[in-house]
């Protein structure tokens, strides 16, 4: 049986489930967490790229720089109401 077809799809797959992880890291509050799950996976999603060709690749991106942006907008501001919590 050939793999390398359910492979693509896999990492087709990752790369949408990466710009929704993505989009909902630009949650408040919770979007800490769904921005590192979404750079985590596309992390996966790059290795597979060195294989095959990614169709999906622009999902990928894009859902990598919604995730890179809420995680330093959440960062900051879960670091600031900590720190104006604790004076």
């Amino acid at each position: 049986m050939n793999d390398i077809p359910a492979a693509k799809i896999k990492m087709m797959k990752g790369s949408i489930h990466c710009l929704i992880l993505g989009l909902l890291g630009l949650l408040p509050v919770i979007g800490l967490l769904f921005a590192l799950a979404a750079l985590w996976r596309a992390g996966g999603v790059r290795a597979q790229e060195k294989l095959f060709w990614n169709a999906a690749r622009p999902y990928r991106l894009w859902g990598v720089a919604c995730a890179a942006v809420g995680a330093v907008v959440w960062s900051v501001v879960d670091l600031l109401l900590i720190g104006h919590a604790i004076s």
